[in-house]
C-alpha cells in the first residue's frame, strides 16, 4: 500500500520554515548553473550565427584564425573568378577580400583598456555576407578615414555618429552603425579595406577571402581545388562552420565552469538537503511508526519520504531557473581566438532550463536517499517509544 502524494505535500506545508529552508539551497545552486550556461551558450550563439551556409572563407593553411592568415591580392584575384563563385547583377564576382586587425580602446564605463576587432572590407561585404543592416548613418566612403561600428560595441566604447578614434596617428570618424542579428560581427567595426590596410602596414594582401557560392554544394570541389594548388598554400571552409568551430574552445571552457560551479555548490546543497531530510525524519519518528503499524511497507515509507525530497528539489529547480529569467539578453563579453572582446548577450535556451531542473532532481534524490532509508528501516516499537 502506497502513501498518497497529498501527505508529503502536507508534511512540507506544515513544517514551511525548513522545507523554504531547502528549497533556497537548491534554488541558488541551479540559479547560479543557468547563469553560467546562459553566458556559454550566448558566446556559441553569437559566433554560429556568424556566417551563412552559402558562404565559403578561405584562410591560409594552418592558420587558427583570420588574424594570423595572409594572402596575396592576386591570389584572391585569381580565386574571386572561379565559375563556382556567384556574380551580382552587374556580373561581377559575390565575393569579399578581408583584412582583421586588434586595436585596443578605453572601454566607455570603466576606461579600461579593451582589444576590439577591425575589420578592413570591400562595398560588397555587407551584400557577401549577408543579414547585414545598417540602422543609423550610412556605409562609409571608399577611400576616406571612415568606419561603421557593430551596435554591440558603440555604447561600450562610446563610439556614435560623427564621433572620431584615433588609430595609427589617423582620426577615423564614425558615420554608421550597423546590426547583424546579433552575430559577432556587432562586436567590430568595419572600414575601407583599402584605407586601412596601408594604415596598419597590411597594404600587401588580404588576410580572407569570403565567396557566395552558386551552389552550396560545390564546397567540397572548390576547397579541393584551391588546397591542391600548391602556389596558394589556403584552406577552405563553409563560412557557418568556421566561426563555429572559432566558439568552441571559449564556450567549451565556458561550459566547464559553470559545471564545476554548480558540483561545488551542489555538494554543499545535498548536504543540506541531507541534514534536512534527516531532520524531517528526527521530527516524525513517531508518525513513521504509526504509519509501519497500520500496515504501510517499508519500501512505501522509502519511497513516500524520496518522492518528498524530490518534490523539494524540483521545486527548488523551477525557483532557480525563475531567479536566472532575468539575465537573458543581458550583455556580457568575453575574449576569442582573435585576442580581442566579443560582446554577446546571454541566451538562456530550454536545453539549459531542463538540464538546471534535473540537476535539482538529482541533488534531492541524493540528499534524500539515505534518510528515507533511515526512516524506513526504522524498527516499530522503537519508532512508536519515541516522544
Amino acid at each position: 500500500m502506497a502513501l498518497p502524494i497529498s501527505y508529503n505535500i502536507r508534511n512540507l506545508r506544515v513544517r514551511w520554515q525548513v522545507t523554504l529552508l531547502a528549497i533556497g539551497g537548491i534554488a541558488m545552486v541551479v540559479a547560479v548553473f543557468v547563469v553560467l550556461a546562459a553566458m556559454a551558450a550566448g558566446f556559441r550563439i553569437a559566433l554560429r550565427s556568424t556566417g551563412r551556409y552559402d558562404n565559403a572563407i578561405v584562410t591560409q593553411k594552418g592558420s587558427a584564425s583570420e588574424l594570423t592568415s595572409g594572402m596575396t591580392r592576386a591570389t584572391a584575384d585569381t580565386i574571386m573568378v572561379d565559375n563556382r563563385v556567384a556574380r551580382d547583377d552587374k556580373g561581377q564576382p559575390m565575393a569579399s577580400p578581408e583584412i582583421l586587425l586588434v586595436a585596443n580602446l578605453k572601454r566607455k564605463f570603466d576606461n579600461a583598456d579593451v582589444n576590439v576587432s577591425l575589420r578592413g572590407v570591400t562595398q560588397k561585404a555587407l551584400a557577401v555576407r549577408g543579414g547585414i543592416e545598417l540602422t543609423q548613418g550610412r556605409m562609409f566612403k571608399p577611400g576616406l578615414y571612415e568606419i561603421i561600428v557593430g551596435d554591440r560595441i558603440r555604447d561600450r566604447f562610446g563610439l556614435e555618429i560623427g564621433k572620431s578614434i584615433r588609430l595609427q596617428r589617423k582620426d577615423w570618424q564614425v558615420v554608421g552603425i550597423f546590426k547583424s542579428s546579433g552575430s559577432g560581427f556587432e562586436s567590430e567595426i568595419w572600414g575601407d579595406v583599402d584605407v586601412m590596410g596601408p594604415a596598419f602596414n597590411r597594404g600587401g594582401g588580404y588576410q580572407s577571402l569570403v565567396l557566395r557560392l552558386k551552389d552550396p554544394g560545390s564546397l567540397e570541389s572548390l576547397a579541393s581545388s584551391i588546397s591542391s594548388n600548391p602556389q596558394f598554400q589556403l584552406q577552405t571552409n563553409r563560412e557557418i562552420e568556421y566561426y563555429d568551430a572559432q566558439a568552441g574552445p571559449v564556450a567549451s571552457a565556458l561550459t566547464g565552469l559553470a559545471w564545476f560551479v554548480s558540483i561545488i555548490m551542489a555538494i554543499g546543497a545535498v548536504v543540506g538537503a541531507m541534514n534536512t531530510m534527516y531532520a524531517i525524519v528526527a521530527a516524525r519518528t513517531r508518525e513513521i511508526g504509526t504509519l509501519r503499524a497500520l500496515g504501510f511497507s517499508r519500501i512505501s515509507v522509502l519511497t513516500s519520504f524520496v518522492l518528498e525530497s524530490l518534490l523539494l528539489a524540483a521545486i527548488g529547480g523551477l525557483v532557480g531557473c525563475l531567479i536566472a529569467t532575468p539575465i537573458n539578453g543581458m550583455t556580457g563579453s568575453s575574449g576569442q581566438a582573435t585576442f580581442s572582446e566579443l560582446t554577446f548577450a546571454f541566451r538562456i535556451t530550454p536545453p539549459t532550463l531542463a538540464i538546471g531542473v534535473t540537476f535539482a532532481l538529482i541533488m534531492g534524490f541524493i540528499g534524500g536517499l539515505l534518510p528515507a532509508v533511515r526512516a524506513a528501516r526504522m524498527p516499530i516499537t522503537a519508532a512508536l517509544r519515541e516522544a
